[in-house]
């Protein structure tokens, strides 16, 4: 299996980041210098929002902004994060079916084959919260957006997170189930598998946990669509997602991991590195990039 490597752009424009983005077109340069094969575009302003890109010639400037540097865009990550929708409330359900519509669209129009998702309703859950409505909600919600996607040819893919509902390890196999769609699938990033299955950080009621990531990555066998890769120190940001830690400043052993995932039938050429909310993502993304091509030469991946 050959290694295609991409990044994602949010890592630029979240936290330290949010008052002093990174420009697309440093991006770009930098990325292509730096020998990336392509990125996972972030769908949040001031990088791949549908707004600031309305017409389609407006997004093949896009991809040919990343074209020139040799780079190919392989995910987009919607922006839908002000439309928690799992309580039932119809006013949000239909902004985050809107807001998933028009980054579907955005996807289309740049050849982006793959669009990832998220249950948006953050842990700890209320008092009144709902447990089987709320699962109701999401699955429908998931099944409905994936059978849109497909017809769009884009794959949806979904990131359980700890600080998102739906996240012990049982609840992540059975919601791929309960949309029971090959067009839906998992995306999984090493962090946030440490810190909710292994961990069992943020999770409703009884902590369930397993006793490695390969433990997990046998449980969802033939279920992932993509891959964010990166460290973990075993804890959270801001008590809520998991501390994407850089490579070598945490607890995963990637030549486990790494072939771990192949086997559960990850056939993708492409992983994703994401420094997410790391303060010094930019100064590090050169050192993460040689850490990967060193891990996957090793493992005879590249």
């Amino acid at each position: 299996m050959s290694v295609k490597l991409s990044i994602g752009t949010w890592a630029y424009t979240f936290g330290k980041y949010a008052d002093n983005p990174i420009s697309m077109e440093e991006v770009a340069r930098r990325l292509g210098d730096l020998g990336f094969d392509g990125l996972s575009l972030g769908g949040f302003k001031p990088h791949g929002h549908p707004d600031l890109y309305p017409t389609g010639d407006d997004r093949k400037k896009l991809v040919d902004l990343f074209g020139s540097q040799g780079l190919k865009i392989n995910s987009y990550a919607a922006d839908l994060w002000d439309y928690p929708f799992a309580d039932g409330n119809q006013e949000m359900a239909e902004k985050y079916e809107e807001a998933f519509d028009r980054s579907l669209e955005m996807c289309v129009d740049c050849g982006i084959p793959i669009i990832r998702v998220d249950t948006v309703t953050k842990t700890p859950y209320p008092g009144d919260f709902d447990y089987e409505k709320s699962w109701n909600v999401v699955a429908g919600m998931f099944r409905k957006l994936t059978d849109q996607a497909k017809k769009a040819g884009v794959l949806v893919v979904w990131e359980f997170e700890p600080g998102f509902i739906f996240n012990k390890p049982s609840e992540i196999v059975n919601m791929v189930k309960a949309v029971n769609d090959d067009n839906f699938k998992l995306q999984c990033d090493t962090c946030h598998v440490q810190m909710c299955a292994v961990q069992g950080a943020r999770q409703h009621g009884e902590k369930e946990t397993v006793s490695s990531q390969e433990e997990f990555f046998g449980m969802v066998e033939g279920m992932i669509g993509d891959i964010h890769i990166i460290d973990s120190d075993n804890t959270l940001h801001d008590d809520h997602t998991s501390t994407h830690a850089p490579f070598g400043e945490g607890v995963i052993d990637f030549e486990k991991v790494v072939p771990a995932v192949v086997d559960a039938g990850y056939t993708s050429e492409w992983w994703t590195i994401d420094l997410c909310f790391w303060p010094q993502a930019w100064e590090l993304t050169e050192a993460s990039k040689e850490y990967c091509d060193q891990l996957f030469g090793k493992l005879g991946m590249k």
